[in-house]
């Protein structure tokens, strides 16, 4: 019997450390607090954590400038406390991944610093420097991703440094082999210290046209704000650019290196280009380029868009590799709040399901939708620079733990407010309610793990009425029909002979056998054919 492989069978549960559990009453969660929870983890069935950053940082953008990438910010603990939580998690049979942000550093980083100092500097090329135009103009009409021109003017040098995010975030230069080697050394580091992958940030934005010419508009695109010169432009030269999939080939080489490490990419692409980060089967790339598609604003949650979608995607994904899905991340507005919370549980269902390795974000087991904040309270610079339509803070508000004050993420006021439903949405309420959504994570978790019909399975859509996803997952002699509701009527099916229910996103479905089944509006089921 062929035997998935860990990332196959096994969910990754995304920890934003800032927001999961504070240890030491700062309002800010960190490293010795989420080993306080490991046990949690482990209960709720997961396979790996994915940690976002939590390296040495002057937090402009809340990690992603890293300041030092061998050393764990102060407010998140210690290096011993990580290596603390690299023993806790692989003793519960649970895997790292953490997050390795390839394409800027801080602007306090010590490269930096020195690469500033003069145009002289032996570090002067770790980073992109360009002279002013004639009329002291930037020296091409790039935007930022956070709004304005990715160049900013440094006095002391008269030149410009390029930077795709915050001017606090200056882009290293991939193509000086000393920035390379270094940054090479930087995953060699965490991987002796036991982590088992990397998810990377915004990777295919490493590598960029030498000679950095000023990029077309794309027809009719619409600005997020006044200054939003990045949304509206074609990104022909810094993304994706001619060359990138040489350093993507690196990375897989010295990840192999280490055994069976899994590299995930954060690729925002179209589908075709997307595809080719998988590399090929004699020069593998990654094995997950992370696929945001079903959380882009226009894809309709019906059955026939998502059907239609993950057909895409069977289709896309070349022989070689291995889909994936994820619904919420610390980037995008969470789910319930996205598309409606009537779609909660099947969401939950069709994630675990699915063909591909599902990525599960910290408060989504507990239906957890967008917090509330108010112009005043954003943190975000997302936000703060293009308008709070636009801030990701709704996303990372902390975990609900209980139902006591700040609910048992912190002692005092956290860095940002707790859900106003805090009372019922938390962990301990759910964990006592067998037909909450954190039990049905459990559930379809539990059953993923050790069934590989719903891992390395076959994917086949099957005909349905108007509003019902359906589809079998199969391997040798085990096949699983899974049907979902996506409309608020009563829909009556016939189900395959010999039928058992197994999980529904009812509980009170669990061990029916019947020859039909009449679901009610945005429900749900796993059904087992029995032999």
């Amino acid at each position: 019997m062929t035997q998935p492989k860990w990332w196959q069978s096994g969910a990754i549960y995304q920890i934003y450390p800032r927001s999961f559990k504070d240890s030491n009453s700062d309002g800010i969660g960190d490293i010795p607090g989420i080993i306080s929870r490991m046990d949690y983890l482990k209960n709720l069935g997961i396979g790996a954590i994915w940690l976002s950053p939590f390296f040495k940082s002057p937090m402009a953008d809340f990690g992603y400038d890293v300041a030092d990438y061998c050393d764990v910010d102060p407010m998140f603990g210690t290096l011993a406390d990580f290596d603390k939580l690299v023993n806790a998690a692989h003793e519960r049979g649970i895997k790292l991944l953490i997050d390795f942000v390839p394409n800027h550093s801080s602007n306090q980083h010590a490269w930096f610093l020195e690469s500033r100092s003069s145009k002289d500097n032996p570090k002067r090329d770790w980073y992109i420097w360009r002279d002013p135009k004639p009329d002291g103009s930037p020296p091409n009409n790039w935007g930022g991703s956070f709004g304005g021109s990715a160049w900013t003017f440094d006095e002391t040098t008269g030149q410009y440094y390029f930077h795709q995010f915050l001017p606090e975030q200056p882009d290293l230069n991939w193509r000086n082999p000393d920035v390379k080697q270094n940054m090479m050394d930087v995953l060699r580091f965490w991987l002796e210290r036991g982590v088992d992958g990397f998810r990377m940030d915004v990777v295919y934005m490493i590598w960029k046209h030498p000679d950095m010419p000023d990029q077309p508009l794309q027809e009719g695109a619409v600005a997020r704000a006044p200054s939003d010169i990045h949304g509206i432009q074609q990104h022909l030269y810094d993304w994706d650019y001619e060359g990138v999939h040489d350093i993507m080939r690196e990375f897989r080489v010295l990840a192999d290196d280490y055994g069976d490490t899994l590299l995930v990419g954060e690729i925002w692409l179209g589908l075709d280009r997307w595809a080719t980060y998988f590399g090929t089967p004699d020069a593998p790339e990654f094995h997950l380029p992370f696929n945001f598609r079903l959380m882009l604003p226009d894809v309709i949650w019906n059955a026939e868009a998502l059907r239609a979608e993950i057909e895409l995607m069977e289709r896309t994904v070349p022989a070689h590799g291995y889909p994936n899905y994820v619904f919420n991340s610390h980037d995008q507005k969470r789910l319930p709040s996205r598309v409606g919370e009537q779609y909660t549980r099947i969401a939950a269902m069709l994630l675990l399901t699915l063909r591909g390795t599902p990525t599960v974000y910290n408060g989504e087991e507990l239906g957890l939708p967008n917090g509330d904040i108010e112009a005043h309270q954003m943190k975000d610079p997302q936000g703060i620079n293009l308008g709070v339509e636009h801030t990701r803070d709704v996303a990372r508000t902390p975990f609900l733990w209980d139902d006591r004050v700040y609910a048992g993420f912190s002692n005092v006021e956290p860095w940002l407010p707790v859900h106003a439903n805090y009372k019922t949405l938390n962990a301990v309420y759910q964990a006592k309610d067998a037909d909450s959504v954190l039990a049905l994570y459990q559930r379809l978790l539990a059953l993923r793990k050790v069934e590989a019909a719903l891992s390395i399975g076959t994917y086949t859509s099957i005909e349905t009425p108007q509003g019902i996803f359906g589809y079998t997952r199969t391997h040798e002699a085990t096949t699983f029909t899974i049907l979902l509701n996506f409309t608020s009527a009563e829909q009556t099916l016939t189900l395959p002979a010999h039928s058992k229910v197994v999980v529904g996103t009812s509980q009170g479905r669990e061990g029916q056998v019947a020859e039909t089944v009449t679901l009610r509006g945005f429900e749900g089921i796993v059904v087992r054919e029995e032999k």
